[in-house]
């Protein structure tokens, strides 16, 4: 006996961070049916309730590299048991909230929580053989999507049926059990990196996209051409510039920018941004179609319960097609599954215009789109793993999903516009036209496309062919020249 500990049970592992990943999606679908009646469950505004929203989405993008960057200095295990304390937090604070400031408050709190799943994904690379890495990342991917077809329809029966406080009391016990899951069956993983937190970069950074993701989500609401919009839009280029001129010249760079422009790293993450814009176009078009009355002639009639159901199994598919592009990836390489994953995306846009006029139709789109997804993101971490050192996989996850981030805040805005644009009159509302609909669906498949031109492009060594992302050779570390 050495005292060693015992080696970790990949299944039990997989099934915990698994579990963690899910109920981080579910704060971000837990309040979108209530969404409508914030500003009189809180008293406020629309504009200002939307903020409970927009918090969440802030928050996540800020706080998501610094705490990458924070799990391969000081463990990931630690930093998925910090971001487990938020949730809880932020979800106790909601649940106690009655008006608009302890709402944003907890909504931001339950933001920062989002960082366990690039953790969690990049946890895998230490804690599982070889062999098994592949699948437990396009599963773990996938929990996103479970946690969105979850949340929608269990927080709308609870909305429809029940005090609104209680999704968030649930939500926080959920919280608890999922930190005492981390706990008690995640082994130890040692910090790979080395050096001080960069705090001047993290505190670039976040300012950097809190000035990029206002501008983008509220541009609509105050004007795109208007002194504030412009102003944050210019902040941004001009804070981010000169956060990556520092990141650039400091020894321990919260992103490595160095390893960040490498063909695999530089077009996986310009993929991220593109698949995100188009997976999250059906997850904006799809709810309003199914809600809308029949009579304006293209309105599916579904009440906010129902319509959460009919859009569940589409997320659930993503669990069922995660193992799929595990082989696939396994057979070929993670690039050929984001192509093939781009290009199922675009035929489930593409299918829309003949099926969309009715549930079971619109759900057939849901599910092709979500399959497609599935591929995408299972093959996104496989790539990044495959081109970073060990030292970086949390900070390279992290701003991977930021990526993503990014693309889902500017198919929001984009997509908003769109459909505010192109209206038609029903009484005395204004609401999205049919064409509107179609205009978005569109825009979807287009982008689509685009994606799997992207990830085409994707340089891979031959040695990719073969290897798992814990096998491929990585480059060096940052304290090394920079490539040619």
């Amino acid at each position: 006996m050495d005292g060693s500990p015992p080696p970790p049970r990949p299944g039990l592992v997989v099934g915990v961070l698994a579990t963690a990943g899910i109920v981080a999606a579910l704060m971000q679908t837990l309040i979108v049916p209530l969404i409508g009646e914030l500003p009189t469950l809180l008293h406020t505004s629309a504009g200002n309730a939307s903020w409970a929203v927009t918090a969440t989405l802030l928050a996540a993008a800020v706080t998501t590299p610094a705490i990458g960057r924070l799990a391969d200095q000081y463990g990931k295990k630690l930093m998925l048991l910090v971001c487990a304390a938020p949730l809880i937090a932020g979800s106790v604070v909601c649940a106690t909230a009655g008006s608009l400031a302890p709402m944003i408050i907890g909504r931001g709190l339950q933001g920062i929580g989002a960082g366990m799943v690039p953790i969690g994904i990049s946890a895998l690379r230490d804690l599982l053989p070889p062999q098994k890495l592949g699948g437990a990342i396009a599963l773990i991917s996938s929990s996103l999507g479970i946690g969105g077809a979850l949340g929608l329809p269990i927080s709308a029966a609870v909305a429809q049926h029940a005090n609104w406080h209680i999704l968030f009391w649930a939500a926080a016990a959920l919280s608890v059990v999922v930190g005492l899951l981390i706990w008690a069956f995640i082994p130890n993983v040692p910090a790979r990196a080395t050096g001080s937190f960069d705090v001047l970069g993290a505190a670039g950074l976040g300012g950097g996209l809190v000035c990029l993701l206002l501008a983008i989500s509220k541009g609509a609401d105050w004007g795109w051409g208007s002194g504030i919009t412009l102003g944050l839009l210019g902040s941004a280029v001009a804070v981010l510039l000169l956060w990556a001129w520092w990141e650039l010249r400091c020894s321990s760079p919260l992103v490595d920018l160095r390893v960040a422009v490498r063909g695999q790293v530089l077009l996986t993450n310009a993929a991220s941004i593109v698949v995100g814009f188009a997976m999250y176009a059906s997850a904006l078009i799809s709810p309003q179609l199914l809600q809308l009355p029949k009579a304006t002639g293209y309105g599916l009639g579904q009440s906010m319960q129902a319509a959460g159901l009919w859009m569940a199994p589409a997320g659930l598919m993503m669990m069922l097609v995660s193992p799929l592009g595990a082989k696939l990836s396994a057979a070929r390489t993670p690039k050929t599954t984001l192509v093939a994953g781009s290009l199922v995306i675009a035929a489930g846009y593409g299918t829309s215009l003949a099926l969309m006029g009715s549930v079971w139709g619109l759900l057939v789109v849901s599910v092709i789109v979500n399959s497609g997804v599935a591929l995408a993101y299972g093959a996104m971490p496989a790539l990044i793993m495959g081109a970073v050192p060990l030292s970086e996989t949390g900070s390279a996850n992290s701003f991977n999903t930021l990526m993503r981030s990014i693309g889902t805040t500017l198919s929001a805005a984009v997509v908003g516009v769109v459909l505010s644009h192109m209206t038609t009159q029903f009484g005395p509302v204004s609401l999205p036209s049919h064409t509107g609909f179609r205009t978005g669906m569109l825009i979807g498949c287009g982008v689509a496309v685009v994606a799997a031109a992207v990830a085409t492009c994707i340089p891979m060594r031959r040695s990719d062919a073969t290897a798992t992302p814990s096998a491929v050779p990585v480059p060096a570390p940052a304290s090394a020249a920079p490539p040619p």
